[in-house]
C-alpha cells in the first residue's frame, strides 16, 4: 500500500488536486490511473468495478458504466424504472450515451464540488466513490435482464 501511495503522489497531473484525488483513492486502496488530462480512471480491487473521474474546474465528475446495450433495449418500461423513486438508486442518477454502432451505454454518475481539498472535500470524494459502488448493485439488479 505504502509503495502504491508513493507512486501516486509521484505522477505527473494537468491540475495540482487531481494529484491529490490520485493520491487519496491510492491511499484508501483503490487502483488509480491517469488515462488523460484532468482524468482518472478508479477501479475497485475486490470487485474490479471501475470508475472514471474526469475534474473539470473545482467540480469532480464521476461516471461508472453499467453496461452497454443495442439501441433497441431502451424501451419505455426500461426508461420507467429507471426513473422510478424507489428504484434502490438513492444518490446517484443514471444517464445514457451514444456508444455507437448503433448502441447505448447506460452510466450511473455523480459529482462533486471541491473547496480547498481540506477534509471535507476528501471525504465528499471518497463518498460519491463509495456511493457508485453501493448503487451499481441496485443498478445491476435493475438491468439485469438486458442483453448486451
Amino acid at each position: 500500500m505504502k509503495e502504491c501511495f508513493s507512486q501516486a503522489t509521484m505522477t505527473a497531473t494537468a491540475s495540482p488536486q487531481l494529484g491529490q484525488i490520485h493520491a487519496l483513492l491510492a491511499e484508501r486502496g483503490y487502483d488509480v490511473s491517469e488515462p488523460a488530462p484532468d482524468t482518472l480512471k478508479i477501479r475497485e480491487l475486490s470487485s474490479g468495478v471501475a470508475i472514471q473521474a474526469v475534474l473539470q474546474g473545482e467540480i469532480l465528475f464521476l461516471t461508472l458504466t453499467c453496461t452497454i446495450v443495442p439501441n433497441r433495449a431502451i424501451t419505455p418500461e426500461l426508461m420507467a424504472k429507471m426513473l422510478e423513486a424507489d428504484n434502490g438508486i438513492h444518490t446517484s442518477h443514471f444517464q445514457l450515451y451514444d456508444a455507437g454502432e448503433k448502441r447505448v451505454a447506460i452510466t450511473l454518475n455523480n459529482f462533486c464540488k471541491l473547496q480547498d481539498m481540506g477534509p471535507e472535500d476528501e471525504d465528499d470524494i471518497l463518498s460519491c466513490v463509495h456511493f457508485l459502488l453501493v448503487d451499481v448493485l441496485s443498478a445491476r439488479r435493475l438491468l439485469g435482464d438486458l442483453k448486451s
